[in-house]
């Protein structure tokens, strides 16, 4: 995509944890005819054996990285099926608005939607755990939470509320902690400090003593130039690099603490669901497992590359928090996430099952990944 079609396109959704805003604030689960739990008119369309699924999805069409887990898991069912079951994505603005995929396909509007959990925190607090919360795990510990750890019976509790079935099924992995015009070496440069941050983020950047805005993908780099905004995060060098923020904010920080490793999903229209075949299901878990896996390789690729062309074709060199700095963020985050948390009963069974599985993963990321990647730069940087 070129980079002004991009900024226009992206004026349709906003992408992090700021729709969650624009969201409907109702809470109550959503009443469904027959026809709308999918054995009416939100039955897919069955033509000699071949069953075609309407996807509306969150993302501008084609969207880098985005948009493209949703293209990937529709034509990775595609494929699984040898044809039988062709799903067609829709874009954001086509079937129904970025933030109505999750009412569409509660009410049987449309069969699935791609987008992220945390969009629905309006209906219940429990989605963010689903998606990313500041502090929380990785890309690879939040697989192994619903994978593996209890998440996906806990997701699925809470999914059946609202007539919905859902899956992992894409990841973009670690988000960067974004881009400032001035730098920060300690915790008083976020005083009084505007900061594109929406969502849970957007909470700590305001208890730090900063101002966090909330502003779709389309409108930040203009408050960047006009001066609105001191700083914007956004998702990482891939992304970053197509709206050209380097340009108007050029101290690039890391790590993110707002989004370690965001999980984005496929929802399915819950009587449908019921009324597929066990292989029909199978085929569309795997389809969806397809998509979570390979989006993560291709975010690491892609985040690299961009990373890359930022310092050497325009100078970008990363900076990183000072250790009082992330200490500091780490404590609130844990008073936000836990604010959060026990809101009501189900999400606080939610949140318990999260906070243990990420304590007990902390200790083997750390004793693995962690110790690993910090003798990998000591050895790479002593050869240079």
């Amino acid at each position: 995509m070129k980079r002004r079609d991009l900024i226009l396109a992206s004026t349709a959704i906003a992408a992090g944890a700021g729709v969650a805003g624009a969201l409907s604030q109702s809470n109550k689960p959503i009443k469904t005819s027959k026809a709308q739990s999918g054995q009416g008119l939100a039955a897919p369309s069955i033509n000699k054996g071949l069953k075609e699924f309407r996807m509306a999805t969150s993302w501008p069409k084609d969207f880098p990285g985005l948009g493209q887990m949703a293209n990937r898991f529709a034509s990775g069912l595609g494929e699984i099926s040898e044809g039988r079951i062709d799903v067609k994505v829709f874009a954001a603005g086509e079937l129904v608005g970025a933030v109505e995929c999750f009412d569409a396909v509660s009410t049987g509007a449309a069969d699935m939607y791609h987008a992220a959990e945390y969009y629905w925190q309006g209906k219940s607090k429990g989605f963010s755990f689903f998606t990313a919360v500041p502090m929380g795990m990785t890309a690879a510990e939040i697989m192994g939470w619903i994978d593996h750890g209890g998440g996906q019976a806990l997701w699925d509790n809470l999914s059946a509320r609202f007539n919905v079935k859902a899956f992992q099924a894409g990841n973009t992995g670690h988000q960067t902690g974004g881009w400032f015009k001035r730098e920060i070496n300690s915790l008083e440069d976020f005083k009084g400090l505007k900061m594109r941050m929406p969502g849970l983020g957007g909470d700590v950047i305001r208890r730090l003593g900063g101002a966090a805005v909330r502003l779709s993908g389309g409108e930040i780099y203009q408050a960047l130039q006009s001066g609105n905004i001191d700083a914007t995060e956004w998702v990482g060098p891939w992304n970053d690099l197509a709206f050209g923020f380097y340009r108007e904010a050029p101290f690039y920080y890391a790590p993110g603490f707002h989004e370690p490793g965001a999980s984005l999903s496929v929802g399915i229209n819950l009587g449908l669901w019921n009324g597929l075949t066990t292989t029909e299901q199978k085929m569309i878990n795997y389809a969806a497992q397809h998509a979570n896996n390979t989006s993560l390789g291709e975010y690491t690729y892609e985040n690299a590359k961009a990373l890359n062309t930022l310092r050497r074709e325009h100078g970008i060199e990363p900076r990183f928090f000072s250790q009082d700095i992330m200490v500091e963020i780490g404590r609130i985050c844990e008073d936000v996430v836990r604010e959060l948390g026990t809101s009501d009963r189900q999400t606080q069974r939610i949140y318990e099952s999260y906070k243990t599985a990420r304590d007990q993963y902390a200790k083997w990321t750390e004793m693995s990944d962690g110790r690993y990647i910090a003798a990998r730069q000591a050895a790479l940087a002593s050869l240079q």
